[in-house]
């Protein structure tokens, strides 16, 4: 188990504020230039988190930030005023007079009085962290249905909506149109959520099931129109590569697979969907992507579902996760060296010492912001059931070449690490520094590791005799 410690300093959470205020106020810096970090209620919370349930979450992750945490995203559902009915005209969506979603104020009461989630953001923002939202994307069918007028347009809603759209798993919008109304649409909705201070902007139903790339050309557009450095975050997956050059254009950041969740693998049945994608799935998934993270435009595997999801889990029943605290680690492993975004879906006010430690680890963390992770496509011979990533830190406190080494096997294995091994994974070096232990060994003399089932390790790779 890697080492924890969560502390906080006064002058990195200063510098760490100040970047946010440059950030937000226009940067030479491209948008998430590393891959975005943050937490997200969907794990925990589903449709149902009200304002008070947000704050508390928020006041941990702000415990955070030192260590790179910042996004606090609440997920679907804000604006519906009796979020655990079935289907959207139960569900009692909230507009306002232009038919944009608003938020329920009996959930949200700073929300009142028209300040929408204002109020929040600008809470948010003053605990050094950035606020961000989830949409359907669309528009409300109830707006339509009354022809409501788009602010800013001579346009109404029957102009932008698309009857003959729905997204086949959520009931609540109809499509946009790829006409001028429809840019009014999104032009009118975005820039009132960028008046009350969004930071990032899920958007669902967009990415696959199905793929809509004129609705996304009409969010990046009218989010460009704000003036607001705003992160567009496309779901779900898995998006198809066919698409990757134009979802790097638009986003900065996509799904890459359908759903994940506390699964360590499911294999579909034919005909079936890959819902919920296991971490075990998630190791090709993201290789095949690698190539197109990058400044600016992450592939994101989705959110990290650990610890306590409950009360009301977007999944299942309210329960600790089902991964193993190994399986849990590789998790966190994979997503950090393999660059994907670092969403956590705990309920953070129950956050247990062991997810604590893991979502704490400082070198996990610079191996996703700082490294430049790819997988190792050549192993040596002997090596069954294990994955290898690679990853060089150019400076800093973890400056240096690493090796994460995963064993997707069911049984224990015993990894070595020698001479032989080295001439394949990495020639030219000599010596092995195993992360979590601090044991070290050189290559002539060769060590091992044993790594769990589903277990995974981090080492780092050096040059030069053993002192």
């Amino acid at each position: 188990m890697f080492a924890y410690r969560f502390f906080l300093r006064v002058s990195c959470v200063l510098a760490l504020s100040m970047a946010f205020v440059g950030w937000s106020q226009g940067s030479s810096r491209p948008l998430a230039a590393t891959p975005p970090m943050g937490w997200n209620s969907w794990d925990a919370y589903g449709l149902t988190i009200t304002e008070a349930q947000f704050r508390r979450n928020v006041t941990v992750l702000a415990g955070m930030r030192a260590l790179g945490w910042k996004y606090a995203v609440i997920d679907e559902g804000w604006y519906m005023r009796d979020p655990m009915a079935s289907g959207a005209a139960a569900q009692h969506f909230v507009l306002d007079g232009h038919g944009r979603l608003i938020p329920a104020p009996g959930r949200f009461p700073s929300a009142a009085g028209g300040a929408g989630l204002k109020p929040i953001a600008d809470w948010v923002h003053a605990q050094g962290l950035l606020f961000g939202i989830h949409l359907v994307r669309g528009i409300p069918r109830e707006s339509v249905r009354r022809n409501l007028p788009i602010a800013g347009s001579q346009f109404t809603a029957a102009e932008a909506g698309d009857v003959s759209d729905v997204c086949p798993w959520d009931d609540g919008n109809y499509g946009v149109r790829d006409n001028a109304a429809g840019q009014a649409w999104y032009d009118s909705m975005i820039s009132l959520y960028a008046s009350w201070g969004v930071d990032f902007l899920k958007v669902d139903c967009i990415s696959d099931h199905p793929y809509k790339a004129t609705e996304i050309r009409q969010i990046a557009t009218a989010i460009r129109k704000t003036g607001r450095p705003i992160v567009l975050s496309l779901s779900p997956g898995p998006t198809a590569l066919g698409h990757a050059a134009e979802v790097a254009k638009y986003a900065q950041m996509w799904r890459i697979s359908d759903d994940h969740w506390d699964v360590w693998s499911h294999v579909p049945q034919a005909g079936q969907g890959e819902f919920p994608l296991g971490t075990r799935q998630a190791f090709d998934r993201l290789a095949e992507w690698n190539k197109w993270a990058g400044a600016g435009h992450w592939p994101d595997e989705d959110m990290l579902p650990f610890g306590d999801l409950e009360p009301h889990p977007g999944w299942g029943k309210p329960r600790e996760s089902r991964l193993t605290h190994d399986e849990e680690q590789t998790e966190f492993t994979l997503w950090a060296v393999a660059r994907s975004p670092l969403i956590l879906g705990a309920n953070l006010t129950n956050l247990d010492a062991f997810t604590r430690g893991l979502v704490g680890n400082s070198l996990l963390i610079a191996l996703n912001q700082r490294g430049d992770g790819a997988p190792v496509n050549t192993l040596p011979a002997e090596w069954k059931n294990l994955r290898c990533w690679e990853s060089t830190i150019a400076s800093g406190r973890f400056a240096g070449r690493y090796l994460a080494l995963f064993n997707v096997g069911d049984e224990q294995q015993s990894v070595r690490l020698d001479a032989s091994a080295m001439r394949t994974l990495a020639p030219g070096m000599t010596r092995v520094r195993e992360m979590g232990t601090g044991r070290a060994w050189s290559a002539k003399t060769g060590g091992s590791i044993a790594l769990p089932a589903h277990g995974s390790a981090v080492v780092r790779l050096e040059s030069g005799s053993m002192q």
